[in-house]
């Protein structure tokens, strides 16, 4: 499918829209599109970021109807709130955050990517890959200390280990070990130097899965449109996984 999702993923995603009011309240003019189809074409919108133009007629409607459809329904797609499993404190997450192209001068900067960007901070399982939680996109010339520390992210994570890479010191994260003038690292640091570094590349995993969804490689949504791709492409990206 065009969602990434099998059938059985994309109806879990259906009914997950449909028990958070995808429906819609009743009265008033009925949409043209079925509720499945409705899904369909804002999972579409996400994973291919075709224009309103592009996608109306693959659905026989019109692009101001297309535009209705995704701004009505991408909360609904949002990732759902993780519940702390029991054995969490055994379990190692990660936390990284990645930059992604935005047309919407509030919402991004221009970053080390050369670009026009947003920093979206997210944590994952370190077995799974499981997105566990995203944080709301910052400025991207936002350092991911800072962008860390100011998401709210942290609450999630008490008494858990969480990785990090350099660029998280000082924030109470498990980071590679540093060379400091004069010292060198004694031989135990040195050899979980690569291991820290062979866990943490997961995150990176889960961020290239992630933007299959080509909203992230270049979001023209404003607002909080990047905020509800985010979310969205998180709950595709877990139900893909998981099932």
């Amino acid at each position: 499918m065009f969602t990434g999702l099998r059938m059985r993923q994309f109806e879990r995603l259906v009914k997950v829209v449909r028990e958070r009011g995808g429906n819609g309240p009743g009265g008033g003019r009925p949409w043209c599109l079925p509720p499945a189809d409705r899904v369909l074409l804002v999972a579409v919108y996400y994973r291919t970021n075709l224009t309103m133009r592009q996608l109306a007629p693959l659905f026989g409607c019109s692009p101001a109807t297309v535009c209705r459809v995704i701004q009505r329904l991408r909360p609904l797609l949002a990732i759902e709130q993780a519940t702390r499993p029991a054995d969490a404190v055994e379990r190692w997450w990660i936390v990284d955050g990645t930059l992604v192209p935005v047309r919407d001068r509030k919402v991004g900067a221009s970053s080390r990517n050369s670009r026009f960007s947003a920093n979206v901070q997210v944590i994952i399982y370190a077995d799974t890959r499981l997105v566990i939680a995203a944080a709301r996109p910052v400025h991207g010339n936002t350092a991911d200390a800072k962008a860390w520390l100011d998401s709210g992210l942290a609450r999630h994570c008490e008494g858990v280990t969480v990785l990090g890479d350099g660029a998280y010191i000082n924030t109470g994260l498990v980071v590679p070990r540093r060379k400091r003038p004069g010292r060198a690292l004694l031989t135990g640091q040195e050899e979980d130097n690569p291991e820290h570094r062979r866990v943490r590349a997961r995150v990176e995993h889960a961020f290239t899965r992630m933007k299959h969804y080509k909203i992230l490689r270049g979001c023209q949504q404003r607002g909080d449109g990047l905020h509800h791709a985010v979310q969205a492409v998180a709950h595709m990206h877990n139900l893909a996984l998981a099932t």
